[in-house]
């Protein structure tokens, strides 16, 4: 009879969570699997063994104190450990409460910036643990905590075990390399939709594309946006801090920046460089009001024309100041001003979302959006709607005046969702990664993210328990479609960057990998 401390018919066993369990219960593992299959399941499955180890101790790190919560709950429920030997750990804990914690509980379940924190106390040594879980670890790059946790456990405990677990580790080959060699890992178990041991638990997902085109009023503004930045990259193209090619992409934009900042740095420092500065600045204000204007919501732009106004009038900003009395801004003002009628996107969600009660009256339903002031005309347009019960998920931070929703209120906020208090939830990027929302029916993106990790996070907000549609808005003639297209690219791009590493790792020969019909179907529109 085998021993477990996972309480009796808490789990439904699955034989590829099984196998991957019994892998990474022996050699460092990133496990890459599709939202709503059970990463943490495999997780509990390794904690478990490790546990029957001698001195078996468990650090078990989430990027938010949300998912910390909810993975402390999951262990909580599904272990059967004496009071006490599960602690989790965040900033709201004071340290010498922490330092006691570290001592005394098998099981830590904390964000890593709290546990970067007490390494540089001197409460906690990696040493004392067996087993490090780092969930979403294709955060663990940069100046990322990960990044340092990982180096010292290295050093510290060189035979300590490892488990890292994503849905979406990204495209790039060398990219999920580095993370391997950054965590020390050692072997990768990844999964997707069409492997025959996971295709059984798989959800059918529909996935539908909308085009809306913009309206007149909007593209005039739009074009009046667009000249003022055409002016901008000019200057900057002559300056030799854009490439004659330019893209029009907000990435170009940002290198300009970088390169101008080092060409300071360097100590030129001359009246050229700052306006190149200043140059750049405009433009990506510039470009983030036309983003808006195309993509967003006309309350968005209005929010966002009325900050560039004030920036200018308190002298806040040079570069605003610049925007304001360009001759361009002030007829994006005054047509701005005859504007009656939204963006049409958000017609389009309150059609899909009306449709989706009507076809199933207990439905819930996730909306995305990139920005908040987005997400505030969305969360207005369908409360007016007949029967549904919206809420905004949103992040901490205060934004424009208005405070952001701690980390209890988040929590409420999904748990008032899940109980279907609330039917309709409306998210900015807070939304899409690890968060355990399971009945979610519908999600609709109200704009593509060019990430194959952030749409593969959206979109695992459904299709977890049953079937789950996706519907995408989309401005045609827009950075909308190449957001999508380039989206569609990268995640295809990413299976068969895991495929070849997986092959690499076994020391065989890379192939690439046939795309199967169902999963063509899903890009079919």
């Amino acid at each position: 009879m085998k021993l477990s401390f996972i309480r009796e018919g808490v789990i439904s066993e699955r034989l590829y969570q099984e196998n991957i369990a019994r892998v990474a219960a022996k050699e460092s593992t990133l496990v890459v699997l599709p939202t709503g299959l059970g990463k943490t399941v495999i997780a509990l499955k390794v904690i478990d063994s490790v546990l029957w180890t001698e001195g078996g101790r468990v650090l078990f790190m989430a990027p938010t104190k949300p998912l910390v919560e909810q993975h402390f709950a999951f262990l909580t429920e599904k272990l059967s450990l004496p009071e006490g030997e599960i602690a989790v750990m965040t900033g709201e804990l004071s340290p010498e409460h922490r330092h006691d914690w570290w001592k005394k509980a098998r099981i830590v379940v904390s964000t890593p910036q709290v546990v970067e924190n007490d390494i540089l106390s001197g409460s906690v040594w990696l040493r004392d643990f067996s087993l490090l879980v780092f969930d979403e670890c294709h955060r663990a790059a940069g100046e990322y905590a990960y990044v340092h946790i990982a180096g010292i456990y290295g050093k510290e405990k060189p035979e300590g075990l490892v488990l890292g677990m994503t849905a979406s580790p990204g495209s790039d080959l060398q990219a999920v390399e580095n993370i391997c060699q950054t965590l020390g890992i050692k072997r990768i178990e990844a999964r997707t939709e069409d492997d025959p041991d996971v295709e059984p638990y798989v959800q059918d997902i529909a996935v539908r594309w909308i085009e809306v085109k913009l309206p007149e009023t909007l593209r005039r503004i739009s074009s009046e946006l667009r000249q003022m930045l055409a002016r901008r990259v000019d200057a900057l193209k002559r300056m030799e801090f854009l490439a004659e090619d330019f893209g029009g992409t907000t990435k170009e934009l940002l290198g300009a920046g970088r390169r101008i900042s080092d060409e300071l740095a360097s100590g030129h420092r001359n009246r050229s460089m700052y306006d190149a500065l200043r140059i750049q600045s405009e433009a990506i204000k510039i470009a983030h009001g036309i983003d808006l204007a195309e993509t967003q919501s006309v309350h968005a732009l209005r929010k966002y024309i009325s900050k560039l106004m004030d920036e200018a009038a308190g002298k806040k900003s040079k570069a605003s100041v610049s925007i304001v009395s360009d001759e361009h801004f002030r007829t994006v003002e005054q047509q701005l001003s005859g504007v009656t009628a939204e963006h049409p996107k958000m017609e389009k969600v309150k059609e899909t979302v009306a449709g989706q009660f009507l076809n199933n009256p207990s439905s819930r339903i996730m909306v995305f959006t990139q920005y908040r002031d987005s997400a505030d005309a969305v969360y207005a347009a369908v409360s007016s709607m007949t029967g549904a019960r919206p809420l905004k998920l949103i992040g901490q931070s205060a934004r424009g005046g208005k405070k952001g929703l701690k980390q209890k209120e988040q929590i409420d906020v999904i748990n008032r969702f899940a109980s279907g208090e609330a039917n309709v939830l409306i998210s900015t990027s807070v939304g899409e990664e690890g968060l355990d929302i399971t009945s979610t029916d519908m999600v609709i993106f109200f704009e593509p993210v060019p990430s194959e990790i952030r749409t593969i996070q959206r979109k695992g907000r459904t299709g977890r328990l049953r079937a789950g549609k996706v519907v995408v808005l989309i401005t045609t003639g827009t950075k909308d479609e190449g957001y999508y297209y380039s989206s569609k690219r990268k995640e295809r791009a990413m299976k068969d960057a895991l495929m070849s590493l997986n092959w690499k790792l076994q020391g065989r020969t890379p192939r690439q990998r046939e795309v199967p019909e169902k999963q063509k179907k899903l890009f079919d529109f």
